[in-house]
């Protein structure tokens, strides 16, 4: 019974797989008919609807392309203008540097000159101070060698000497002093 179900279950297999295999003549012309009326309909109802919308897409696209270019050549340009920035920016740094060096240089000159200018003063201040004191104590000296010289002369002579006299030996003295040393 089993054997009989299988046969007829293959022979029922293979009568499908005949009429899928078949070629049938009415079903060709109907597939084409049915092609023909498909591709009409699209031509007249779909295709001009179809064309503007990839017309749209191919304007967008294309614009946004020449967006994307524009965007890249601004983009060329503000990395040529910011390299053109950064080197005069280098360059008015050096240049700020360089005048910066050269007014310190001058004002070391500058403080060099008051420096010696004022040591220059100092020494000459200096020189007066001794010369005022050389000669300070040269007229003490002959003060007191006046005075010496005075009572000395009063005790030999016996006598009061004027003060002009006692200028005049004073000079003298010195002057024959001055010639010995």
């Amino acid at each position: 019974m089993y054997l009989k179900l299988l046969a007829e279950a293959a022979e029922a297999q293979g009568s499908v797989y005949r009429s899928l295999v078949d070629i049938n003549p009415s079903t060709i012309v109907f597939t084409l008919i049915n092609t023909l009326i498909i591709f009409l309909l699209y031509r007249f109802l779909l295709h001009n609807k179809v064309m503007a919308m990839m017309d749209k897409r191919r304007e967008a696209i294309n614009a946004e392309m020449d967006a994307a270019e524009n965007a890249k050549k601004e983009a060329e340009e503000a990395k040529t203008e910011y390299a053109e920035k950064l080197q005069k920016s280098k360059d008015e740094a050096d240049r700020i540097v360089s005048e910066a060096v050269k007014r310190a240089a001058d004002r070391e000159a500058e403080i060099i000159a008051d420096a010696n200018a004022s040591a220059a003063r100092m020494k000459q201040q200096a020189q007066e101070s001794i010369e005022q004191e050389k000669r300070r104590a040269l007229n003490e000296v002959k003060d007191q060698i006046s005075e010496v010289v005075v009572l000395a002369a009063s005790k030999v002579c016996e006598k009061e000497i004027s003060q002009k006299d006692n200028a005049d030996l004073i000079d003298s003295f010195l002057a024959d002093v001055g010639k010995e040393g």
